[in-house]
């Protein structure tokens, strides 16, 4: 996998994973439910993937694959907001790189 393509996916998620996590907060508000979301990617470390999705920011993950917390950027503790913004980026991912890429999340 060219790292090239790896990057510009990556920040085509991250960008969808703002603009979702901002429709949300303009739709819903922040609500008070506290936690946590990432985006999973099944891919292992030692691969040319997996390789060059560690570049960009993406750490081993304690069930397998590689993982990406937070993929809005967004500073909220609102839980909703970071899994609309998890599943933004874990779509795009999947289209971009036709690798499996699931949001997660867990609350604070």
């Amino acid at each position: 996998m060219e790292q090239a393509k790896v990057n510009a996916a990556v920040a085509e998620a991250q960008l969808a994973a703002e603009q979702a996590a901002s429709n949300y907060i303009k739709e819903h508000g922040e609500d008070w439910y506290c936690g946590f979301a990432w985006v999973t990617v099944y891919e292992k470390g030692s691969t040319k993937m997996g390789r060059a999705l560690k570049k960009v920011g993406f750490k081993p993950a304690y069930g397998g694959g590689l993982q990406m917390w937070n993929p809005s950027g967004h500073g909220t503790q609102s839980m909703s907001v970071k899994e609309a913004g998890a599943c933004a980026a874990a779509r795009v991912l999947t289209e971009r790189l036709g690798v499996k890429a699931y949001a997660g999340s867990r609350a604070d």
